[in-house]
């Protein structure tokens, strides 16, 4: 068994059902801010721009909407959480790391926290995975069929 068998084990046997909610608000939390994105294209690149990112601004534009759109939902439902937490984790280190930290650690600049308190979280559910109350766990059931 690796370690990656090991902590997917381990998280799925210690996963009490409060973590459940806490998943389904971060989800929702990264598909509002998806949604927001969509609405507002042009902040995005303006983000973007602020991390001297190297590639094509509007590739990493789009590539940010679309993870926050289909990763929240993904959170949300408890779809494949490891896969979407992953695409999650890059944009959560770039918004705490590189856009947000210009405007200071006070305690007033309130997008530095949701950001690191969403990547916080996000590296748990990384660890724990979805929980009972998703569809991972519906479709890991013995009368569920798959179509593989």
């Amino acid at each position: 068994m690796n370690v990656v068998q090991k902590i997917s084990r381990w998280g799925d046997s210690h996963h009490p059902r409060w973590l459940d909610i806490l998943r389904i608000v971060v989800g929702l939390i990264i598909l509002a801010k998806g949604i927001s994105f969509v609405n507002d294209r042009d902040a995005v690149a303006d983000l973007i721009r602020q991390t001297n990112f190297q590639l094509s601004i509007w590739s990493a534009v789009h590539y940010v909407v679309f993870a926050h759109l289909v990763g929240g939902l993904f959170i949300v439902f408890g779809f494949q959480t490891r896969l979407a937490v992953i695409f999650q984790i890059p944009i959560l280190i770039g918004a705490v790391f590189f856009v947000n930290i210009t405007n200071g650690f006070n305690f007033l600049n309130s997008e530095f926290w949701i950001s690191l308190v969403t990547l916080i979280l996000l590296l748990v559910f990384l660890v724990v995975g979805s929980g009972k109350y998703s569809l991972d766990h519906i479709m890991d059931k013995p009368g569920y069929k798959r179509s593989i």
